[in-house]
C-alpha cells in the first residue's frame, strides 16, 4: 500500500510560548500530513531547506515566527520549491502580508492544501535573502536589544521598552546611494518588500512584492521625532513625507554608516556593519498563498486610538454620507 506524501515541516521545538505550544499539538494532531524536522539552530533550518530543494521536494513548510521563516527562506532560495507557511510567532508579518491566517493554523493548512503559488520578489542585505522587511539602526538595535525571555513573557510590548532605551542613545550617521542616482543622509533606514511592518502596520503604503523594488524611508532625526512620525504614518495608514523623514523606492541601494550599526532583515537581527547592500536576488520566491489576502480589522482599532479623541457626535452626523 502506498503511504500518503507528506510535506517536509521545519519547526524550531524550542519555542516555549503559549503558541508554540499549541503548534506542537497541531502538528502531532495531523502528523500523517507532514515529516516533521525539528531543529537546534537557525542554520541547520537553511541547509534542511537547501537539502530539500536540492532534492526536488515541490513544497518545504515552515512552521514558526519570522525567524524560522527566514532560514527556510534563505534555503529555498534560488529554487522552485515553494514555500508553506503554519505561522506560530510573535508577529507572523510576512504571512500577515500574503493573508495568510495568522492565528489559525488549521486555516494555514487549508492554504497549503488548495496549492495557489504566488511569486514573490526576493532581496538581500550584504547577500543574505529576505522577503518582507529590513532594517539599519533604530529599528535593528530595538531587535538586538529585546532578548527571548522578554518576548516569551511580554509579546510585542518587549519590543516597546527596548525602544525606549534605544531612544536615549546617539544615534549613527549615514549617508544612502541608490543605483538611481539618488543620495539621502540620515540616521536609521527601514525598507519593505511588502507593506506590512512590525505585525499589521501598512507602513510602505506604496510597496508591491511583485515590482522589483524596496520601498525605502529614511529617518532624518533621532529620538521621540522619529517615533512620532512612525505613530503618525501608521494612524494615517502610512509614512507621510516630512521634515524627518524621506521615502522613496529603489531597485537597489547602499548604505554607508560612520560605524558599524545592526541590521535586522524579516525581524531577524543579521549582524553589525559599516556598508550594507540592499540589492534583488536573481529569482522570485514561490509561496503558497490564498487568492486573496484576508482582512486586518485590527489596524483599524489602532487607527482609531492614535486618532483620539474622536469628533464629536454632531460632527459626525453632519458629516457622515
Amino acid at each position: 500500500m502506498a503511504l500518503p506524501r507528506r510535506y517536509p515541516l521545519i519547526f524550531n521545538p524550542r519555542a516555549r510560548s503559549q503558541k508554540g505550544g499549541r503548534t506542537r499539538q497541531f502538528l502531532m494532531a495531523h502528523a500523517n500530513r507532514f515529516a516533521l524536522y525539528a531543529t537546534n539552530t537557525g542554520q541547520e533550518a537553511v541547509d534542511l531547506a537547501k537539502k530539500f530543494a536540492d532534492d526536488g521536494e515541490p513544497v518545504v513548510i515552515a512552521a514558526g515566527g519570522d525567524g524560522t521563516l527566514n532560514a527556510v527562506v534563505s534555503g529555498l532560495a534560488g529554487s522552485r520549491t515553494a514555500l508553506g507557511i503554519m505561522p506560530a510567532g510573535t508577529m507572523n508579518v510576512f504571512a500577515r502580508e500574503l493573508g495568510i491566517p495568522a492565528n489559525s493554523l488549521p486555516k494555514a493548512l487549508e492554504v497549503i492544501e488548495k496549492g495557489l503559488i504566488r511569486e514573490v520578489d526576493l532581496f538581500s542585505a550584504n547577500g543574505a535573502p529576505f522577503v518582507q522587511m529590513a532594517g539599519v539602526g533604530f529599528d535593528a538595535m530595538v531587535i538586538e536589544e529585546t532578548t527571548w525571555e522578554s518576548k516569551k513573557m511580554l509579546g510585542p510590548l518587549a519590543y516597546l521598552l527596548a525602544a525606549v532605551k534605544v531612544l536615549g542613545e546617539k544615534p549613527p550617521k549615514m549617508e544612502i546611494t541608490t543605483a538611481e542616482g539618488r543620495t539621502e543622509t540620515g540616521v536609521a533606514v527601514l525598507c519593505g518588500n511588502g507593506s506590512l511592518y512590525g505585525g499589521q502596520f501598512k507602513l510602505f503604503h506604496k510597496a508591491n512584492n511583485l515590482d522589483s523594488k524596496l520601498d525605502v524611508i529614511v529617518f532624518k532625526e533621532a529620538g521621540y521625532r522619529l517615533v512620532l512620525d512612525s505613530l503618525r504614518g501608521i494612524a494615517l495608514g502610512g509614512i507621510n513625507l516630512s521634515a524627518s523623514t524621506s521615502y522613496f523606492q529603489s531597485e537597489c541601494f547602499t548604505v554607508k554608516a560612520d560605524r558599524e550599526v545592526p541590521v535586522e532583515i524579516d525581524g531577524e537581527l543579521l549582524g553589525r556593519f559599516n556598508q550594507i547592500a540592499f540589492c534583488e536576488t536573481s529569482s522570485r520566491l514561490r509561496v503558497l498563498a490564498p487568492e486573496e489576502p484576508c482582512g486586518t480589522p485590527f489596524v483599524d482599532s489602532v487607527k482609531a486610538l492614535l486618532q483620539w479623541p474622536p469628533k464629536p457626535y454632531e460632527q459626525q452626523a453632519t458629516t457622515a454620507p
